[in-house]
């Protein structure tokens, strides 16, 4: 397992939302070397847009995504809004669409978690902190 690293946190939540999406990803894009995008879920109480900017990975043309919350023992809330509604907005870079949000499970899960922690080694260290079984979302173009 590789070793934890500290991320610059310079750029981060709503911030970088912010900056994303007024620069097309010049801006956010590559975060602390991983790629990211800019996820709009649905507030499962509000039902108000909310947004995230998140590590992300391709798969083809799918996006995945990790539930990971730095090891926290909840879920994130953008993972809860996605269970309970999961056609979301995804903004890669200048493209922004409509997808359909998942949890892979089993195999799938298993070789997305590879790709991602090649992304991003430290969910290794967040799965190791937290007795919850990190979620691996699968995002696909509808």
């Amino acid at each position: 397992m590789a070793e934890y690293v500290q991320p610059d946190l310079s750029l981060i939540g709503d911030e970088h939302v912010r900056r994303y999406r007024e620069t097309d990803g010049e801006v956010g894009y590559l975060w602390n070397g991983a790629t990211a995008l800019v996820l709009t879920t649905t507030g499962r109480k509000t039902g108000q847009p909310r947004d995230s900017a998140l590590i992300f990975g391709a798969d083809g043309d799918r996006c995945v995504i990790v539930a990971s919350m730095g090891g926290a023992p909840m879920h994130p809330q953008w993972y809860l809004n996605l269970v309970a509604n999961p056609d979301v907005r995804v903004q890669v870079k200048g493209d922004q669409f409509t997808a359909r949000a998942r949890t892979a499970e089993g195999d799938e899960r298993e070789q997305l978690w590879r790709l991602m922690t090649g992304i991003w080694p430290n969910y290794d260290q967040y799965q190791e902190r937290t007795d919850r079984v990190i979620p691996v979302v699968v995002l696909e173009r509808s």
